[in-house]
């Protein structure tokens, strides 16, 4: 394991610092908090932890069943106590844009439900303006080709439909758009109610105000930022 993923794995297992006995716990999707639900399932097979994990995409709940996790659906468990996920950028306000794995729509659904949210990632997800990783959304099959020609009346790099000629489909059987804004995204409140205002727009990849912490791995080491008068500060 090189460095970079030795640093990954460590704020995989610090953010189950958040963890408690009888929580239910939303259990994100991608390659740093994957360490996340390996130690959760470390800890209920070896300190007997009771928790009810809710996962926000299939691939998460593969894992989650193959290290004995018990399983919920997000009707049942609602509402949450935490959600622990990946992001693929931050910024100085603890706002998100996430997406890059496809999974946004469930990450979403899961974060809404959630009375805390905790995001592990790597110090090149910050950002001082969200925009330089591409903003994925989640579309209709049907609706893609127009939701792009709206998307490139506001959008001032390329817009394309993931995958190309063979597109990738989401586990709700969506299509993903990723959007170049470029560092540009100042304001994604307005920016996320404008993009969905579009007929076909299943879901955004901004997460506005669901962040309150981030446990953040650089080379040195893990630090935990607390949001000023976020829900877990």
């Amino acid at each position: 394991m090189d460095r970079v993923e030795e640093l990954k794995r460590e704020a995989g297992i610090t953010a189950c610092s958040f963890v408690r006995e009888g929580m239910r716990i939303g259990l994100g999707t991608g390659s740093t908090v994957k360490y996340t639900v390996i130690e959760i399932g470390r800890m209920i097979s070896e300190e007997g932890i009771d928790v009810i994990g809710v996962p926000t995409s299939e691939a998460t709940r593969e894992l989650a069943e193959s290290l004995g996790i018990p399983l919920s659906t997000l009707e049942e468990a609602a509402p949450l106590d935490i959600t622990i996920d990946g992001a693929d950028e931050f910024d100085p306000n603890f706002q998100l844009i996430k997406g890059g794995g496809g999974a946004l729509t469930r990450e979403k659904r899961v974060a809404e439900k959630s009375a805390a949210m905790v995001v592990v990632a790597d110090d090149r997800k910050q950002v001082n303006t969200l925009g330089e990783f591409y903003l994925p959304l989640e579309v209709g099959k049907d609706d893609w080709y127009n939701v792009a020609a709206k998307l490139r009346e506001i959008c001032p790099g390329q817009v394309s439909i993931r995958g190309g000629e063979s597109p990738y489909v989401t586990d709700n059987e969506g299509y993903i758009l990723d959007c170049d804004f470029g560092p540009t995204i100042s304001d994604p409140s307005s920016l996320e109610e404008h993009i969905k205002s579009i007929h076909g727009v299943v879901e955004v990849g901004l997460f506005v105000d669901m962040c309150d912490a981030v446990v953040m791995a650089s080379n040195s080491g893990v630090t935990t930022l607390l949001k000023q008068g976020g829900r877990l500060d």
